[in-house]
């Protein structure tokens, strides 16, 4: 079978691998769809200190069921199925509180495991042993629940910064996952979404898809300023950082309102991961500065039921479908931000 295989730093290949064959508690399957992200391309440009090449990659993983393993109930052939990503131990302390997300021992898909730039896949009992095998609704499509896994990370991220019912959030970052924090907001009931991106190009090409209620270049205008300018002085309840940008967490802090939530959802590079934070806007503010690390199992069913009923559309967020043997092309359409959403289609 034909994949996309990781060797190097700057070395990823399009070649010929054996297929896989499924073992105890293990389910095969036939991907249909494995959408790429940000993270695909700084693993192959840097590698990852969890991946020991060669490594099939991708990680949001949709499919259908080819083979099912011995010991393995409730999934047949032909199930179509979403896989999750980030996958927790469910045994440690921190999966047993229900912090899955923050588990010590979690491994990944496309890491630890052979991922989904490939024309099957196996997916691990370790998936299986914590119900990350989603089966996906009636309706929804291969490419839409390849989605959801990053649906999932910004559910997890809008969970802990309790976004609601009448809250301005302010979205810095308009890739997909800044689109996604743009409909998630919307469905979870805040009254008004600004998105604030860099480039201007960008910016549109977002805003005409998610349609926020206000669009601000922060390349052209000073997005504090805009949004104090929006919220007649007040600021925003919620500013989530779907960028990779200490300067934008450093302005997220001084847009905010009083008792403001404030997402650290984008991390910084290893380089370059300190802020400057004014403290005293925290102290006098009550501010509530809050990470966020992928997703949990349930985030990502959740996401799936989001995408079925219509409350966060991602159809249209899919800009550009590739056949497997264009993955290493589609990472460079990623990393020049020509495309909202780019799937692969094996």
């Amino acid at each position: 079978m034909k994949v996309v295989r990781f060797h190097a730093p700057g070395d990823v290949r399009f070649e010929e691998a054996p297929e896989p064959t499924v073992g105890p508690g293990e389910v095969k399957i036939r991907v249909r769809n494995c959408s790429t992200c940000g993270t695909d391309v700084k693993i192959s440009k840097f590698g990852h200190h969890h991946i020991h090449p060669p490594r099939v990659m991708g990680h949001e993983i949709a499919g259908e069921v080819v083979e099912t393993g011995e010991g393995v109930e409730g999934w047949s052939a032909g199930d179509r199925v979403q896989v999750i990503a980030a996958i927790p131990c469910g045994e440690c302390a921190e999966c047993k509180r229900g912090r899955m997300t923050i588990c010590p021992n979690q491994v990944s898909m496309g890491y630890h495991f052979e991922g989904g730039f490939a024309q099957y896949m196996v997916v691990p009992k370790e998936v299986l042993k914590v119900d990350g095998l989603n089966r996906i609704p009636d309706g929804v499509s291969f490419a839409e629940a390849s989605v959801a896994e990053p649906l999932a990370c910004a559910l997890n991220a809008q969970n802990l910064a309790r976004v609601g019912e009448g809250d301005d959030v302010v979205v810095i970052g308009s890739g997909p996952i800044g689109c996604l924090h743009v409909r998630l907001a919307r469905a979870r009931g805040a009254a008004r979404v600004f998105l604030v991106e860099l480039s201007r190009q960008r910016l549109e090409m977002a805003a005409n898809l998610v349609k926020p209620d206000a669009a601000i270049c922060a390349g052209e205008v000073d997005p504090i300023e805009e949004v104090l300018k929006l919220t007649d002085g007040r600021g925003a309840d919620v500013i989530i950082t779907a960028a990779a940008s200490g300067k934008a967490q450093e302005q997220a802090i001084q847009m905010a309102a009083r008792q403001g939530r404030i997402s650290f959802f984008g991390g910084l590079p290893k380089d370059k991961p300190t802020i400057t934070c004014d403290s005293n806007l925290v102290h006098y503010r009550e501010l509530m500065i809050i990470g966020a690390n992928g997703s949990s199992p349930d985030h990502n069913k959740q996401a799936l039921e989001l995408v079925a009923t219509g409350a966060v559309p991602v159809a249209d967020l899919i800009t550009h479908r590739l056949p497997l043997e264009q993955a290493i092309e589609a990472f460079g359409i990623v990393e020049r931000g020509e495309a909202i959403k780019v799937t692969i289609e094996p």
